[in-house]
C-alpha cells in the first residue's frame, strides 16, 4: 500500500491513527486516539505534561505496542509492517541525540554510514548547508549552541531522505532565538515534501508552525483543524481598543539582534 493517488483524488493520509489506546498497569494514556497526516503537512500535537503525546509517538515509531486500535505510516502497519515503517520515518527526541564528541560533520557521515547510503561525505556536506552548518562543519559538536546542537540533530534525522518525521518536543530548553532557528528548519522540511508530526506544549509553537492542530487532552484528541477552525470555536471577539505591549521574547531579539542561521 502506497500513498499514489490518481489525479483528482484525496491522497493517502501519510500517518493514521484509529482508535489507538495505551494503558500502563491502571493508567490509561491513550483513550482512543483517531489521527490523519496528510503528505507534505505539518501537524502539531499539542498537549500538557503527559497527556499522552510522546506515547502516540512511540507507538508510531514501533517503540511501543498499542492495546487496541491501528496505525500506519506510509500505509504500513505499525504492527504487521514493522520494518516498513522504520524505512519511511525518522525520529527526533526531546533533547539533541549528537556525539558531541565528534565534528558536525563526522556526525552526519556515520549516520550515513550506518544507513549503507553511497558517498557519505557528499551527504553530509549538503545538509550542512541546508541548515546553515557549512562553516562549523569541523568543529566538535560540544562546542555547538543550543540551536546550532538541535538543527544538526534534524539534519540527522534526515539522512536517506525519510518521508515523515517525527519532532517530539524540538524546542525543549532551547532560549527564544534557538526555537525561531529550530521553526525555520521545520517550516524548510514541510516545503521541501517531508511529512512533520510535531509534539509541543507550547501553543505559540503550534501557532507558528502548523497547518493542523490537534489537542490531545487525558488520552483523547478533543478537537482537530485549523488555527482558523479552532478559532471559530470559541465566541467572537470583543473588540476593544488597547496599547500593545511587547512581549519579552520581541524585546530579547530586539537588544541581541535577529540573528537567525548564524553560527556561534
Amino acid at each position: 500500500m502506497t500513498n499514489e493517488t490518481t489525479p483528482g483524488q484525496r491522497p493517502e493520509p501519510a500517518i493514521r491513527v484509529a482508535g489507538v489506546e495505551k494503558a500502563f498497569g491502571e493508567l490509561a494514556v491513550l483513550r482512543g486516539v483517531d489521527l490523519e497526516v496528510a503528505p507534505g503537512s505539518i501537524v502539531a500535537l499539542l498537549g500538557s505534561n503527559g497527556a499522552g503525546k510522546t506515547t502516540l509517538i512511540r507507538i508510531l515509531a514501533t517503540l511501543l505496542k498499542a492495546d487496541a486500535g491501528t496505525a500506519s505510516v506510509q500505509g504500513h502497519d505499525v504492527v504487521t509492517q514493522a520494518d516498513r515503517v522504520r524505512q519511511s520515518f525518522s525520529l527526533t527526541g526531546q533533547f539533541a541525540a549528537v556525539d558531541e564528541i565528534l565534528t558536525g560533520r563526522e556526525n552526519l557521515v556515520l549516520v550515513g554510514r550506518l544507513r549503507h547510503l553511497p558517498d557519505p561525505g557528499r551527504i553530509a556536506d549538503a545538509l550542512l548547508a541546508r541548515f546553515s552548518l557549512t562553516e562549523a562543519g569541523n568543529r566538535c559538536a560540544g562546542t555547538y549552541s543550543g540551536g546550532m546542537r538541535r538543527r544538526l540533530d534534524i539534519a540527522m534525522s534526515l539522512i536517506g531522505d525519510p518521508p515523515v518525521i517525527f519532532l517530539d518536543e524540538p524546542t525543549t530548553g532551547l532560549d527564544p532565538q534557538a526555537r525561531i532557528e529550530v521553526w525555520q528548519a521545520v517550516r524548510d522540511l514541510a516545503a521541501g515534501g517531508t511529512t512533520v508530526l510535531l509534539t509541543t506544549q507550547y501553543l505559540d509553537e503550534a501557532e507558528e508552525l502548523a497547518d493542523r492542530i490537534a489537542i490531545l487532552h487525558r488520552g483523547r484528541i478533543i478537537v482537530e483543524g485549523t488555527l482558523a477552525d479552532l478559532k471559530q470555536l470559541l465566541p467572537p471577539a470583543r473588540v476593544e481598543y488597547v496599547e500593545k505591549q511587547p512581549t519579552l521574547e520581541e524585546i530579547f531579539l530586539a537588544l541581541v539582534g535577529d540573528t537567525t542561521g548564524a553560527e556561534n
